[in-house]
């Protein structure tokens, strides 16, 4: 995790880390990684249950729980991120 995180470090802008990200991952991936912040979105909203919003996203409640399990016990990252 650390060479990944100085990776990270070292992007200057939206470009690059873009770019970098379309090099690491594939599409699908990429596309996961995005779902993911999207349901930190709305479970910070807290005005949708984890059912609606696995329907909204597409995905399962299992990825919700996943989500919610890091967004309020993790190391902060997601709420950094997006506030």
């Amino acid at each position: 995790m650390k060479l990944l995180s100085k990776a990270f470090a070292c992007l200057n802008n939206e470009k690059d880390i873009a770019n970098f990200l379309r090099d690491l991952m594939t599409l699908a991936e990429i596309q996961e990684f995005e779902n993911r912040l999207k349901i930190a979105k709305l479970l910070l909203k807290k005005n949708k249950s984890y059912i609606e919003i696995a329907k909204e996203i597409g995905t399962s409640t299992t990825t919700v729980t996943r989500v919610a399990h890091w967004l309020f016990n993790g190391c902060d990252g997601y709420n950094k991120v997006l506030k």
